[in-house]
């Protein structure tokens, strides 16, 4: 009788930073995900990345004129301690680009203040306590 013997997976070759960013997703994220389940538990109803206005928000409440960001630590610059990370490589790049970033949330904002909606962002890192988002979902939406 042979021996069975198992094959060793080689070892997988670490990712280039292209193939590491290409993995990025922008729409569909996990907070993404976890904050849509908050709405639909509440009972709203929503659209989806709405191209039509300023931003792109993640989710739009039309009738309510009410855009709502689910926002990247990291991405967004927010002042918790995985956004204030900096990546060791190109720090640089990394500096401005959050800088472009947290700029231009400041622009959507102001874009979406002038027709006449009102923007808030949901950042990852709240997300670890559902209960308070969902009461100051609850509370906005009103």
């Amino acid at each position: 009788m042979k021996a069975i013997t198992a094959k060793r997976p080689e070892a997988e070759k670490p990712l280039t930073r292209s193939e590491t960013m290409a993995r990025v997703r922008s729409r569909d994220t996990s907070p993404e995900r976890a904050v849509r389940r908050i709405l639909t538990d509440l009972g709203y109803r929503y659209r989806l990345h709405r191209a039509d206005l300023p931003g792109t928000p993640d989710i739009a409440f039309i009738g309510r004129r009410k855009a709502l960001f689910v926002h990247g630590c990291f991405w967004h610059g927010h002042n918790c301690a995985r956004g204030s990370r900096a990546p060791k490589t190109n720090p640089e790049y990394w500096r401005t680009k959050i800088a472009r970033n947290r700029a231009r949330d400041l622009d959507v904002a102001a874009a979406l203040d002038r027709l006449g909606w009102s923007a808030m962002t949901v950042w990852e890192c709240e997300l670890r306590d559902v209960a308070a988002v969902s009461m100051r979902l609850a509370l906005w939406l009103r």
